[in-house]
């Protein structure tokens, strides 16, 4: 089997030499370079051409926030896991396409699952996540689980619940501190009202029904072909979207 090539990027020679020692120690990865900082990580990149670049934020110059953003635009860009004393760059760090975030000290076993996990994205699938195909839509939030990436396209609807919303999609359901005006306001091409507590996926939207004298719902195209509520004055837009995107 082909070895991962892993580039290591941290500004701090015993933190490198730390991470280094633990790739080494994994089967199916080796280390191909290291650098100190972001322009010194984008040399080694376009020497070495790694598989996965293990990233640090803050460091002089170029900082890996920066540094990634120019890697996830090459044309078959390497995987990003960001290991980091910080955690509040997580949202930054997946907005430019991270596939982790690790906080320091990193655990062999948080390593190792980030790095199988890396290994699973191929090149197809780079290129589905690079900004240049404008797929790169996600809704990033704070979870239980840790930071959670949304994909939009896996993402069949929201619903406002007193304080929170849920996230329903295609991995189950994910509380996030958004509003629905947030999300609305951020994705208006891709998220639809259709009630004051409910915003859908328009890639879902199948029909707009009126069973009986119940109201409007919307169906959905996900495995269980929802049904969701419209309300009165939400029911046009709905009917004027169909219209548009069945015509």
């Amino acid at each position: 089997m082909k070895e991962r090539r892993v580039l290591i990027v941290d500004d701090e020679a015993p933190a490198r030499q730390r991470l280094a020692r633990l790739v080494d120690e994994l089967p199916g990865y080796c280390v191909c370079g290291e650098a100190s900082n972001g322009e010194e990580a984008l040399s080694e990149a376009d020497r070495t051409e790694p598989d996965i670049v293990l990233m640090d934020v803050r460091m002089p110059g170029m900082d890996g926030i920066a540094a990634a953003s120019h890697l996830s635009r090459l044309a078959t860009p390497p995987a990003l896991i960001f290991c980091t004393a910080y955690d509040e760059y997580a949202l930054e760090a997946f907005r430019v396409e991270a596939t982790d975030y690790l906080v320091k000290p990193v655990r062999t076993d948080a390593l190792t699952a980030a790095l199988e996990r890396a290994a699973r994205t191929n090149r197809l699938q780079q290129d589905a996540l690079s900004p240049e195909t404008g797929s790169d839509e996600a809704i990033v939030v704070r979870s239980q689980r840790g930071v959670e990436r949304i994909d939009l396209d896996r993402l069949y609807y929201a619903m406002a619940d007193n304080k929170y919303v849920t996230l329903i999609h295609s991995q189950g359901e994910t509380l996030c501190d958004y509003s629905l005006k947030e999300l609305e306001t951020a994705h208006p091409d891709r998220l639809m009202r259709i009630h004051r507590n409910t915003l859908v996926n328009t890639s879902y939207v199948s029909a707009l029904l009126k069973p009986g004298n119940s109201g409007h719902k919307v169906r959905l195209s996900d495995p269980r072909q929802t049904l969701l509520d419209v309300s009165r004055r939400h029911a046009t837009t709905v009917r004027n979207w169909l219209e548009e995107n069945n015509s």
